[in-house]
């Protein structure tokens, strides 16, 4: 008998890869465009899986749209060329990531996407330094959707792979994430590893502190909700 498919979305920064170095850099340099001081680590990295513009919004709030559309552009520019200079050991992999993406992805029922806060070419850039391709069905980014937590990226993903929410599972780093699997009606499973502590997480059904418990949680959480 055939199983049912299941998708499986990923978070991409802090979820899959750990980009904080390039972050912070590029959110000083975007500050710096505004004559500011970036704000702390813990601050900057509060607001990863945002979309730019709110990410910019939400640390200056008192800067006016045209400067925050100008730090934008200067944030995006810097990660790129941070994204250029360093390849893939400027963002790199999670321990366990790329064995347990290759794990799930041999199971026959299984379709694996992204929903991340970054941009498209950002993404690709990305996922061509770390040789991912074409490795997923559903590729769902900022250029297109509200921030997160809206779960405008997790309908799309559902609704290009025909997927019902009860089989469809979200796995990200923080609490935004969380929030757009609620928001979207599917399971959620969260990650210690990254940038939003514990307690952001609060609505997971789930949350592991290992890439190799993910399998194992994933049956667990889709067997709950279907």
């Amino acid at each position: 008998m055939t199983r049912p498919l299941r998708l499986i979305v990923f978070d991409v920064d802090g979820t899959l890869v750990d980009s904080q170095g390039d972050i912070l850099a590029s959110m000083g340099a975007a500050f710096a465009v505004a004559e500011r001081p970036a704000p702390d680590r813990a601050t900057i990295l509060s607001i990863v899986g945002l979309s730019l513009p709110v990410a910019m919004a939400t640390l200056a709030p008192d800067l006016g749209p045209d400067t925050q559309a100008r730090m934008v552009e200067t944030y995006k520019d810097s990660y790129a060329s941070l994204r250029r200079a360093g390849g893939a050991a400027s963002s790199p992999l999670y321990p366990g990531a790329l064995e347990v993406l290759d794990q799930l992805s041999a199971v026959p029922e299984n379709l694996i996407g992204l929903a991340t806060g970054k941009s498209r070419r950002g993404l690709d850039a990305l996922l061509e330094s770390h040789g991912l391709t074409g490795r997923f069905v559903t590729e769902q980014v900022a250029d297109h959707h509200p921030s997160k937590p809206h779960p405008a990226m997790l309908h799309a993903a559902l609704a290009e792979t025909g997927v019902y929410p009860g089989a469809a599972v979200m796995i990200g780093d923080t609490g935004f994430d969380m929030e757009m699997a609620r928001a979207a009606g599917i399971a959620a499973i969260g990650v210690s590893w990254s940038y939003h502590p514990r307690a952001r997480l609060a609505a997971a059904d789930l949350v592991i502190d290992r890439f190799d418990a993910l399998p194992a949680a994933i049956d667990t959480v889709l067997e709950t909700t279907a």
